[in-house]
């Protein structure tokens, strides 16, 4: 990803320093993406490397997070060697290489999506102490009303495009209340779960970059990890392994999730289309057009994947 100009200042002697402190790196703090919402740095060590990551005020949350989320579950997260949350400051160590270098290989989702499920599991107790520290808060309940913010939003979308999304309005209310109903707990939602946040190291695979999470409904995750796969790996919406993806992440929350997961998944897109709201709003206003360019996808499949259960 190109490096863009941040409204996010990094100290880097100071970083640097604070690095050292923690770990014995050999020479300079290495930038590697720089993003209105984080900065990343690569730190070498005599043997292997570290990341930095400095993240947005509005993604402070991030570092307590992550924190807490590789405290209690090492072999799923990233490991945190150290942080800072007033200056917003994660040191994490290695975690290979993405799904995306090695093709996002539908299979080894078989063995992520159980452990992040477990994760969900875990987490449904400590969801009041994420939002405590600022985790965005997208529970059902909350929705219906952060969807009025999305219609005032002036939309990347073509007039009959917004025009669907406003007739969604209610019906999409109805459904999140509908969801509400089937017992299924808030808890930790990472919301960018794909090839290029998932990372694998010497047969251990992690789950990274926890900046867009939210307290949400957990079924929400898998709609950009099967987005990905439909738009990445061309998988065709019928494809199999939709369902035995799903049926491997629904397997630790007991039989009977069927019905749910299929609600959840056609409204998760709009869910996520209000997070990518929050994200927007949060820019400065000369990084939106570039940003509106991949929102508006988003916004479209949204619309695709709701439409016909939506209104009917």
């Amino acid at each position: 990803m190109a490096l863009v100009e941040s409204q996010l200042h990094v100290d880097v002697p100071l970083a640097e320093a604070w690095v050292a402190s923690s770990v014995p790196i050999v020479g300079h703090l290495e930038p590697v993406q720089t993003e209105p919402w984080a900065s990343v740095y690569r730190a070498t060590l005599a043997a292997g490397i570290v990341w930095f990551k400095a993240c947005a005020p509005h993604r402070a949350f991030e570092v307590p997070l992550t924190a807490s989320l590789s405290a209690r579950w090492p072999t799923t997260v990233a490991e945190v060697l150290a942080y800072d949350v007033d200056r917003r400051w994660l040191l994490t160590a290695d975690a290979g290489e993405p799904f995306r270098e090695l093709g996002n290989p539908p299979e080894r989702w078989l063995d992520v999506l159980p452990a992040y499920a477990r994760l969900q599991i875990g987490e449904i107790d400590h969801a009041a102490d994420h939002l405590d520290v600022g985790v965005p808060d997208l529970r059902l309940a909350q929705l219906p009303e952060r969807y009025d913010e999305l219609l005032a939003a002036e939309l990347p979308l073509a007039p009959c495009e917004t025009a669907a999304v406003a007739a969604l309005g209610q019906r999409f209310s109805d459904l999140c209340a509908e969801l509400e109903s089937h017992g299924i707990g808030a808890t930790v939602q990472h919301d960018d779960l794909h090839m290029n946040n998932v990372y694998v190291k010497d047969g251990a695979l992690r789950v990274l970059d926890w900046g867009d999470a939210s307290i949400s409904h957990p079924f929400f995750s898998l709609f950009e990890t099967f987005r990905f796969l439909t738009e990445m790996n061309r998988l065709s919406p019928g494809d199999p392994w939709f369902g035995r993806l799903r049926d491997a992440y629904l397997e630790p929350w007991g039989p009977g999730h069927l019905e749910t997961f299929d609600l959840a998944l056609r409204i998760a897109g709009l869910a996520h289309a209000i997070a990518w709201l929050d994200q927007r709003d949060a820019l400065p206003v000369r990084d939106r057009p570039d940003f509106d360019m991949g929102f508006g996808g988003i916004l479209r499949v949204a619309l695709r994947t709701a439409s016909d259960t939506l209104s009917s």
